[in-house]
């Protein structure tokens, strides 16, 4: 039971996920294959994407957003409640029952994000693609460590469960 839970918190972080990275791709690929991308365009591109693989991917969720997520998810399955389990993704994400660090850097994030998705749907292509695509490539590293840190976690978990 307490791994359906958990999954179902991960599970629920994971279509956050996904949404942007369905809805950005596109738009990104449109920038990419396009023929009017100029050199230095192309340059930008290569070097947004390394930087975003980096930062956001590696450091951003590897390190730190995916071991936070299902540390929250395992704890959930611990220790579940009605409300814990209804609103597992925002309960895994941090937005709630959390440190009040976490809690600060949570909601912070969730408006910084929003402002910076705002303001770069009114960018002009090629500009908001070279941006998408940094974006698509952080997401897409952050959704497999996500999965790889739960189902790491979980083998050690029903290990445990069944030694």
């Amino acid at each position: 039971m307490s791994v359906g839970i958990a999954s179902w918190g991960v599970l629920g972080v994971a279509v956050l996920l996904c949404r942007p990275l369905y809805e950005l791709t596109p738009i990104a690929l449109e920038s990419i294959v396009s023929s009017s991308l100029s050199v230095p365009h192309r340059v930008l591109l290569l070097a947004w994407v390394a930087f975003n693989a980096y930062a956001e991917g590696y450091l951003g969720f590897h390190r730190k957003f995916a071991p936070r997520v299902v540390g929250r998810a395992l704890d959930l399955g611990r220790n579940p409640t009605l409300l814990r389990v209804v609103l597992a993704a925002p309960y895994c994400i941090g937005l709630f029952h959390a440190p009040r660090k976490t809690m600060v850097t949570s909601w912070t994030l969730v408006f910084v994000i929003a402002g910076v998705v705002y303001g770069v749907r009114l960018l002009p292509q090629p500009w908001r693609g070279i941006i998408d695509a940094g974006v698509v490539v952080g997401l897409g590293i952050g959704l497999g460590s996500l999965f790889a840190h739960f189902f790491s976690a979980i083998s050690g978990v029903l290990a445990v469960e069944e030694g």
